[in-house]
């Protein structure tokens, strides 16, 4: 499969935020540490391959499996075929803090709480950006709990 070769798209059709993208590298690296744009720009490509290449491992192992939808347990088994086993267990832990964090969803179905304000919101998502640098960098933060977060505001 040629890079970018999906299933009637171009290559300029298929690409991640770059603005977020740009926001996560920088977030990810210490204060005094530049990147260049091109080196942005190429880091950009290389998750969109990398998703690419996990979507498609991911989707012959659901094939073998004759199932019409790609599960989680897929896209783990992908990574072990493809050599990444060794991110198996982080993956993992992900997904489970994933599920946690959208079980009060609105599309986990058992949201109740009114919308959050814009600053409620940026808050929340200030704190999921700081958790996830800590769970790269291999350190911990502490979680606040939902009468915790209710003081903040």
């Amino acid at each position: 499969m040629e890079p970018m070769d999906i299933v009637g798209k171009s290559k300029e059709d298929v690409s991640l935020p770059k603005a977020t993208m740009f926001k996560i590298i920088k977030e990810m690296l210490p204060p005094d540490v530049r990147v260049a744009r091109d080196a942005q720009d190429l880091l950009v490509e290389c998750c969109v391959e990398f998703i690419n290449l996990i979507s498609s491992e991911s989707n012959e192992v659901c094939n073998k499996e004759e199932k019409r939808t790609i599960a989680p347990e897929h896209v783990i088994k992908a990574l072990e075929v493809l050599g990444f086993g060794e991110y198996i267990e982080e993956v993992h832990a992900a997904y489970e803090q994933h599920k946690l964090e959208t079980l009060d969803s609105p599309r986990g179905g058992k949201w109740t709480a009114v919308e959050m304000t814009e600053e409620e919101a940026l808050a929340e998502q200030q704190r999921m950006f700081a958790e996830a640098r800590a769970r790269m960098n291999g350190t911990s933060i502490p979680r606040l709990s939902d009468s915790d977060r209710s003081i903040e505001s």
